[in-house]
């Protein structure tokens, strides 16, 4: 493929694909057992709902290092730790995983509090 094309299409594909502003943080750690549920329980639902769409899951072992861009979280010692994360700034946190039918009304209040 000509080089023209390529960046042709590479500008094309970056103007379809969505915009992610927010983010779900998952503070984890091995060996936690309601982390073990979570997993069990919402993750593999997560991408595919309108709420995964809306904040994608991103994992943060607690024990490594904590990605720069997210230095201005706290991170807490207790696990799972959900943060709601919009362009950098913590919207909500939910500390602790209260099983599958709580935990979806806890997350729709946090995503409430983002921009439409």
């Amino acid at each position: 493929m000509p080089q023209h094309l390529a960046a042709v299409l590479a500008v094309f594909m970056s103007l379809s694909a969505p915009v992610v502003a927010a983010e779900m943080i998952m503070y984890e750690q091995p060996g936690c057992v309601w982390c073990q549920r979570f997993n069990a329980e919402i993750a593999p639902a997560w991408p595919k709902t309108d709420q995964g769409r809306r904040a994608p899951l991103r994992r943060v072992d607690i024990h490594e290092t904590i990605p720069a861009d997210l230095a201005g979280i706290p991170v807490e010692r207790f696990t799972p730790t959900f943060v709601l994360v919009e362009d950098g700034q913590e919207i909500g946190r939910l500390r602790g995983y209260p099983g599958d039918q709580f935990f979806w009304v806890l997350v729709d209040e946090m995503l409430a509090k983002l921009d439409p």
